[in-house]
């Protein structure tokens, strides 16, 4: 072997320990900078501002592609013993709502119910409040979606079962939207149109059917916010 191929060797087996290294160093970097799940203190030291920043900001990563690493085996191993999620979310049944996922939240984050047409029910308010006054959640969030099914089929009067109980529930919201006068009741944004008033409907039932939550809003102690899921771009865009 001639001094240029020994050169050219040693070149390459630099070059590997170089890019081995710089790959192991963006993995522990990756690791270092994964979430953690939230704490005791981490949850009593949240303002209900603070836990709608922090959903606002996980959207942002949705949308943008970029959300945060995870180590599921740490979260799930910090998680066992206590949770201390910081919101409730209210969405729809939708493969594609997925709270944690649209939120970028992770193990122990939030208080997920999902139900077709996020409707409300004695269940899941009494969920809510287990959520807020025993369990210390800061937020309740009602997320509705664009291109729902549950409201399409309430728009169009679909009849099924139990699906039937289900979208009466959503009727109050149809009747609240006028059809206009060039469209017709499943027409996209007429759809668009009551799944958002849907939403509203939810936050007022919540703050009249539960005296619990009503209490805990009124004093400051947890929020109430109402937010739509456009299903093209990701982002959920919150009502004021």
């Amino acid at each position: 072997m001639n001094a240029n191929q020994s050169w050219k060797q040693t070149l390459v087996v630099a070059t590997l320990v170089t890019a081995t290294s710089f790959l192991l160093t963006g993995c522990q970097t990756a690791q270092s900078h994964a979430s953690l799940p939230q704490t005791k203190d981490s949850q009593t030291a949240m303002t209900p501002a603070q836990a709608l920043e922090r959903l606002k900001e996980g959207n942002q990563r949705f949308v943008a592609g970029h959300m945060q690493p995870r180590d599921l085996v740490a979260e799930r191993q910090a998680t066992a013993g206590g949770q201390y999620p910081f919101a409730v979310v209210l969405s729809c049944l939708d493969s594609r709502a997925s709270s944690e996922l649209i939120f970028d939240q992770g193990l122990g984050d939030v208080f997920s119910a999902r139900v077709a047409g996020n409707i409300l029910n004695d269940d899941i308010l009494g969920s809510m409040e287990f959520a807020c006054k025993l369990a210390g959640a800061k937020l309740i969030v009602v997320v509705g979606h664009t291109k729902c099914g549950a409201v399409r089929g309430a728009c169009a009067g679909a009849e099924l079962g139990h699906l039937t109980g289900l979208l009466s529930k959503i009727k109050p919201a149809v009747d609240a939207v006028p059809v206009p006068p060039s469209a017709n009741k499943t027409d996209g944004a007429h759809v668009d149109a009551v799944a958002k008033e849907n939403v509203k409907l939810v936050l007022e039932q919540i703050r009249q059917q539960s005296p619990v939550l009503a209490e805990l809003i009124a004093s400051g102690k947890i929020g109430l916010v109402g937010g739509m899921q456009d299903l093209d771009s990701g982002q959920v865009i919150f009502m004021k």
